[in-house]
């Protein structure tokens, strides 16, 4: 068994002496972990590193086993990442999000969207908003996605300004109105179809509150795991 793809590094373990096991989120073969054999020489450090693409070719003699990694390095970050809070903090919050997927699922969507928040990690205008629109996507992949199209009480489609923490649909401002303190933001870029790149701080903020309060319920607390530290220091950062 064998094939060849495009991956984002994601994580990477040591195993024995001078191997590591590495963890792609590929193309078409989703979250992907195979042994790197001499993955901890000088020369594959540099390329092992969370955020770098890497070209991928996998063998195995059979498709359940670990496999092997053949890598070759596409797109390295590494000086972005040394000199970049932001930056680190973004690669280490969407890894651990890809992490969640169940293993060798392909999800091109969460892979293109990742790489497209790769492409622009220190762009502040960009990348925020994006990676509040990967966490979405990913709610969506897990068996948890929102239904922000229309009002979950009357079905009208203008308005929308919460969202119901309990059933995760879109509320409009005149239904909201009574129930208002126990509603969600739902910050108007997030309905909207064509990517908004300009989203004030406030804005941002409020969106982080929604998409983590339905993360830490319905993904991390179910799993008896946290949220990882990163995504409140990529927050911060900002």
């Amino acid at each position: 068994m064998e094939w060849r793809d495009q991956g984002l590094v994601i994580g990477v373990r040591r195993h024995g002496e001078s191997s590591v096991i590495a963890e792609l989120m590929t193309r078409a073969h989703g979250r992907h972990l195979g042994l790197v054999r001499s993955g901890r020489s000088r020369a594959m450090q540099p390329v092992l590193q969370a955020g770098n693409h890497v070209e991928a070719h996998w063998r195995a003699r059979i498709e359940e086993h670990l496999g092997q990694y053949v890598l070759e390095p596409a797109q390295l970050r590494t000086a972005e990442l040394m000199t970049s809070q932001l930056a680190l903090h973004c690669v280490s919050h969407v890894s651990a999000l890809l992490r969640l997927l169940p293993e060798r699922e392909p999800h091109e969507n969460l892979y293109e969207m990742a790489t497209l928040i790769m492409e622009h990690l220190q762009a502040r205008d960009i990348a925020p908003a994006l990676v509040v629109r990967f966490e979405l996507a990913l709610l969506v992949q897990l068996g948890f996605g929102l239904d922000l199209s229309e009002c979950a009480a009357t079905g009208v489609r203008e308005d929308l300004i919460y969202v119901s923490p309990k059933s995760g649909r879109a509320v409009s401002r005149a239904a909201g109105a009574p129930y208002a303190e126990r509603m969600l933001p739902l910050p108007d870029f997030l309905t909207h179809a064509t990517f908004s790149t300009q989203v004030e701080r406030d804005v941002l903020c409020e969106a982080f509150r929604m998409t983590g309060y339905f993360l830490e319920r319905d993904i991390f607390a179910a799993r008896g795991l946290e949220m990882p530290a990163a995504r409140a220091a990529y927050i911060a950062s900002l």
